[in-house]
């Protein structure tokens, strides 16, 4: 898996416990996915259609930087099938 994203966590990323809110890593996620199946399809209309097996393994921090990956699981005509994964 290559892991070219960065993000920085800022306070208006953090929950109410002060951690990186859950949303806000799935957003940073989905938006990863969709750049890199805008690059592969050549195509910028695309749709996340199905995410699973979200696990949120540790907590990421204000100041904590977050790098996202992705692997191609299965290229089709007009889809991608894509394995994310985030670490700090």
């Amino acid at each position: 898996m290559r892991f070219h994203t960065r993000k920085w966590v800022k306070p208006e990323d953090l929950n109410a416990n002060q951690t990186l809110f859950g949303g806000r890593l799935l957003s940073w996620i989905d938006e990863e996915a969709a750049l890199y199946s805008i690059i592969q399809l050549e195509n910028k209309k695309v749709v996340t259609k199905y995410m699973s097996e979200i696990n949120f393994m540790s907590t990421a921090h204000q100041g904590d930087i977050v790098e996202i990956g992705i692997e191609v699981i299965k290229f089709g005509k007009s889809s991608l099938v894509l394995k994310c994964e985030a670490r700090n």
